[in-house]
């Protein structure tokens, strides 16, 4: 299979953090389709899959979303977004919870994350640029979405055509994060 033409290192390699969106340029229903099939496929604990994923795409609601997420001086750019994927945390299965009671680690968060990297790198799959946004106004943006009072909004990954170039990846060095057998 890694013989074959796509080539996952390299989308992995292209992917960034996008901080400048063509409001104009509209991403497709069938781009936003796959990017959100991607989501729903992502692995959970105990297949417990502890999210509800909110896709706005209306104007008026993506300029309110992007208010709601800058605030001393970050995120400015969310605004020009013109997708933006809320998620939402939900309860996990029984046996999640019990994992998470017995091993102190809590499973929801991990899914969560792994799930909005499917998103992040299936938008980057489209040609799209993407950045996931933990900053935000919680109250402000569940009341323009109308998501309940009880849910925990957890991330806003905001999808659009990047209008900068790609960037020079600046990562540690290999042996700085990466043992074998020891750490």
């Amino acid at each position: 299979m890694a013989d074959q033409e796509f080539d996952f290192l390299e989308l992995v390699r292209s992917r960034q953090s996008d901080r400048s969106f063509d409001r104009e340029k509209k991403v497709e229903t069938q781009q936003i389709e796959r990017i959100i099939e991607a989501a729903c496929l992502a692995p959970s604990a105990c297949n417990a899959q502890p999210w509800h994923f909110v896709v706005v795409t209306d104007a008026d609601l993506t300029n309110k979303l992007g208010k709601a997420t800058a605030s001393f001086g970050m995120n400015k750019f969310a605004k020009d977004a013109p997708v933006h994927i809320l998620v939402v945390e939900e309860s996990a299965n029984v046996t999640s919870f019990i994992g998470t009671k017995l091993k102190d680690k809590y499973f929801p968060l991990i899914d969560i994350g792994i799930a909005a990297s499917h998103i992040v790198l299936a938008a980057e799959n489209e040609g799209l640029g993407s950045c996931i946004l933990g900053w935000f106004d919680e109250p402000e943006i569940k009341r323009i979405v109308d998501i309940p009072a009880s849910k925990r909004l957890l991330l806003d990954v905001v999808i659009g055509y990047t209008t900068k170039e790609k960037r020079k990846k600046v990562r540690k060095k290999k042996d700085k994060v990466v043992s074998y057998n020891k750490y």
